[in-house]
C-alpha cells in the first residue's frame, strides 16, 4: 500500500551530524503518522521519533534536543536530522509509516558513530 525508501546513513565521528531521508510512494493519503525506529546489535528496536499527519512530533528521551524529525509534503519525504551524534546512536535506522490497515517499513539504513 505504501512504499518507503530510506537514504542518508553512513559513518560519522562523534559530535558529527547526519540527515536521514525517507521517501514515500503509493497510497500515501492513508498515512496517519511516520517516524523512525532504530535497532542496535543485541538490542530491541527503539522508537526514535514520530511525526503525525497534523505535524505533531514526539521524541525518545535518549535523543531529545539532538535529533529533529521533519517532512516535505511536496516531496512526500520525511527527514531525521541527527546532530551531536554519539557512539551509542550506532544502529540500523528504520523508517515507518502507520495507516489504518498496517505499519509499513523501510529497508533500514546503517548509522555508525565512531568515538
Amino acid at each position: 500500500q505504501v512504499q518507503l525508501v530510506e537514504s542518508g546513513g553512513g559513518l560519522v565521528q562523534a559530535g558529527g551530524s547526519l540527515r536521514l531521508s525517507c521517501a514515500t510512494s503509493g497510497n500515501i493519503f492513508i498515512i496517519n503518522a511516520m517516524g523512525w525506529y532504530r535497532q542496535a546489535p543485541g538490542n530491541q528496536r527503539e522508537l526514535v521519533a514520530t511525526i503525525t499527519r497534523g505535524g505533531s512530533t514526539d521524541y525518545a528521551n535518549s535523543i531529545q534536543g539532538r535529533f529533529t524529525i521533519s517532512r516535505d509534503i511536496a516531496r512526500n519525504t520525511v527527514y531525521l536530522q541527527m546532530n551531536s551524534l554519539k557512539p551509542e546512536d550506532t544502529a540500523v535506522y528504520y523508517c515507518f509509516a502507520e495507516h489504518p490497515f498496517s505499519k509499513e517499513w523501510g529497508q533500514g539504513t546503517q548509522v555508525t558513530v565512531s568515538s
